[in-house]
């Protein structure tokens, strides 16, 4: 599974163990920080509540990401625009990652083992920039705003020019996308950093703070 926006990779549980889900919750999905609304439970109570990184240790060959992930509402069953957008926007990015210098990766994430390498084979020989997952998910609010589009920029992703990327570490939620976009969004946000107004639906960082406009 993969956990956003804290750009980790879960590659599997152990299968009936309360232990390695308590391990994820504890480690990766509890908040840091409570609401004021909780001041008043016992500290038995909030400990519970919150999140405690040294779970995290018990599951085994948790990542960073390193992909660029873009997720695609492609919900049909719940609304036809998702499910009939998603699909032609998949295929469009998947053709134009490659003429951006990106390999699109649709095997399995492979789980290190000693020095070995967490990418399955080999890069291509054209890819200039990194690798890229593109996916469509399931419902994530607003169908009339079909297509929705997550891109996930992970932390440490350069510019274009080499530079700091001003976008590295978050995830830039577009709506109304169409296929005639997805060109413009490679180039100006995913290359150039910068947000396309037109279609800004929201953004997040890592540490979970919300980019404002």
């Amino acid at each position: 599974m993969y956990l956003f926006p804290s750009f980790k990779y879960v590659p599997f549980l152990p299968r009936v163990s309360f232990d390695s889900v308590q391990a994820l919750v504890k480690g990766y999905l509890l908040p840091k920080k409570l609401n004021p609304a909780h001041d008043n439970l016992s500290p038995i109570h909030r400990d519970r509540l919150l999140r405690s990184e040294g779970q995290g240790q018990f599951l085994y060959g948790v990542q960073d990401v390193k992909d660029v992930v873009i997720s695609i509402c492609g919900h049909g069953g719940r609304d036809m625009r998702c499910g009939v957008m998603g699909p032609a926007l998949r295929d469009e990015f998947e053709r134009q990652l490659p003429m951006e210098g990106f390999q699109v990766l649709r095997g399995p994430v492979g789980v290190p083992v000693g020095e070995k390498s967490p990418l399955l084979g080999k890069l291509e020989d054209d890819v200039t920039r990194g690798t890229a997952r593109v996916a469509l998910i399931s419902h994530i609010g607003g169908h009339k705003f079909a297509g929705n589009v997550i891109l996930y920029i992970p932390p440490g992703t350069e510019a274009a020019d080499g530079g700091n990327h001003s976008l590295a570490g978050y995830g830039i939620w577009y709506g109304r996308v169409e296929p005639k976009h997805v060109e413009g969004i490679l180039k100006e946000t995913l290359l150039g950093g910068r947000v396309i107004e037109e279609l800004f639906r929201g953004g997040i960082k890592q540490g979970g703070e919300i980019l404002r406009l």
